[in-house]
Parts: structure tokens; C-alpha cells; sequence
């Protein structure tokens, strides 16, 4: 039996709305690494291979804006700026860890067909603890 269009866009509007602030390749390497406690910027870059300085302020500043995660400046000489994660932030943790076993599985999957690391290269370092 052929879906009804209204349940289709019940469930696709939702989705688009959390893509929407979750999307690009960034977004979630960097609560996970805020999370697991890296606060101050270069730490952040440092836990994240690939981003630049440029992308890493942008996209910090749109988790900030969603209220995912919190910019702090501590009044200090010099001035220190750190980044934690908002209680906001750990609605995302189911998703997050449905995402690791999909991957570690789906790494597995790859492997057992014959695949290769240099064929899907290799997994993050920066994993998330359950």
C-alpha cells in the first residue's frame, strides 16, 4: 500500500529541520570533541582533522546560535576563551552513538567484502565514550 504524501512529509520535514542544523562535515566532530572536553579553540582543531581555523569559528558560531554549544570568555589577562557544551547538547548522544554503531558496523560491513583501509581510509581518532 502507497504511503499517503502528508505521513511522508510528517516524518521528512523533521528530518530536514535537524540536517539543517546538524549538516556539513563538521558540525558533529565538534560537539563530540566540545563534549568529551576539549574548550579552547586550538584544542577543538587540534581534535579534528582537516578543519581550518576559518570553518571551525564559523561553524562554532552557528552551534552557539542553536544553542548546542556556549562560548565563555573568562575576564582574565590574557583574555581566555573556552567552549563547553550546552545541556542542549546531550539530546544529540542517542543519535551520535546510533551514528558510531552505524559506522563501526558499516566500517565492518566494508571489510568483510574484501575492502581495504586505503579503499575507506581510516576511522577518527576522536570517538565518543558511551
Amino acid at each position: 500500500m502507497k504511503k499517503v504524501h502528508s505521513d511522508c512529509l510528517e516524518t521528512i520535514k523533521p528530518v530536514r529541520d535537524a540536517l539543517e542544523v546538524l549538516n556539513g562535515k563538521w558540525k558533529l566532530s565538534i560537539i563530540i570533541s566540545v563534549a568529551v572536553g576539549n574548550e579552547r579553540f586550538t584544542d577543538i582543531q587540534d581534535s579534528i582533522p582537516g578543519i581550518t581555523p576559518k570553518v571551525l569559528a564559523k561553524e562554532l558560531k552557528e552551534l552557539e546560535q542553536h544553542q548546542l554549544i556556549k562560548r565563555i570568555i573568562i575576564e582574565d589577562y590574557p583574555v581566555k576563551i573556552i567552549y563547553r557544551s550546552e545541556p542542549y547538547a546531550a539530546t544529540l548522544n542517542p543519535i551520535i552513538f546510533a551514528l558510531k554503531d552505524w559506522g563501526l558496523n558499516h566500517r565492518k560491513k566494508l571489510f568483510e567484502k574484501g575492502y581495504t583501509m586505503s579503499d575507506i581510509g581510516e576511522a577518527p581518532k576522536c570517538l565518543p565514550v558511551e
